[in-house]
């Protein structure tokens, strides 16, 4: 059993939702990226979404795009995502880590080589926004041949047909983007999500992560009560991007928006 489905059973047993934030390696320097993982974990992460800078990141909105371009200047490359992540393992072999970003960097390095390498730092999975899995040729059999778990991205407008071909290649969970836009939009409709999520649940038993729009404790309570999992991004790297001259006030202010969604995910808000 792999890390990620590890972590989902146990947090089944428990009857708690997994609390999943992202943030862009690098950003808004290098050294930051593996305390700030480590922060992560001590306000209640279950899992760590880590993005891998990308110049054109087509899913995220303009506050993951400005990440990206800060992580950038600083020549955050894809190598250098997975030493952070090698460096992160020394000290926690626990908590799964799932690489978020686009395929280029990957095709550059090489399917099998870039597979080899992210097992061998301890990544648990990949989320590939820009390679569906009809298009996955020689991707998706490195992935799982090295144990990583592809993770597919799943639309309000995604149809049964699609919901089947996307939950049939993906292992660890599957993501559920909660509207329809980018990355820190605007609105949030849980009774929507929890229409959808009944239709993927009854095509799969992959545990279901929903994301896009959760922003604080109450909108993550609120998904949390129909998800699997809640994905928080834009509401940490907007920390990030504000404190990006205060390392200290970075970690403050993260760990105190995540312990708050954790509580509150927890139902002790």
């Amino acid at each position: 059993m792999s890390r990620i489905s590890s972590k989902f059973a146990a947090l089944r047993e428990q009857g708690r939702t997994a609390l999943i934030p992202f943030i862009t390696a690098g950003d808004p320097d290098k050294e930051i990226t593996v305390p700030l993982m480590h922060t992560l974990v001590e306000n209640g992460a279950d899992i760590i979404e880590l993005g891998v800078p990308f110049s054109d990141p087509m899913a995220d909105g303009p506050v993951i795009q400005r990440a990206s371009e800060r992580a950038l200047l600083h020549h955050t490359s894809l190598h250098d995502v997975l030493a952070m992540v090698q460096a992160f393992r020394k000290t926690n072999q626990d908590t799964p880590v799932v690489l978020m970003g686009y395929l280029n960097p990957i095709e550059i390095m090489g399917y099998t080589e870039f597979a080899e390498a992210a097992h061998d730092a301890g990544v648990d999975g990949v989320l590939t926004v820009d390679i569906p899995p009809e298009e996955g040729g020689d991707f998706l059999p490195a992935m799982k041949n090295h144990s990583l778990d592809p993770i597919y991205l799943l639309a309000p407008t995604s149809t049964q047909e699609r919901i089947e071909k996307l939950t049939s290649s993906a292992s660890g969970f599957v993501y559920y983007v909660s509207l329809k836009g980018v990355t820190g939009a605007a609105s949030l409709d849980v009774s929507a999500a929890a229409d959808k999520l009944a239709q993927i649940r009854a095509t799969t038993n992959l545990p279901v992560g929903v994301g896009f729009g959760i922003k604080d404790a109450e909108t993550a309570a609120a998904m949390g009560a129909v998800a699997d999992a809640v994905v928080v991004g834009s509401a940490i790297v907007s920390l990030v991007e504000q404190h990006a001259e205060e390392p200290a006030k970075i970690h403050e202010t993260i760990g105190t928006l995540l312990a708050g969604m954790r509580a509150a995910l927890d139902g002790n808000s």
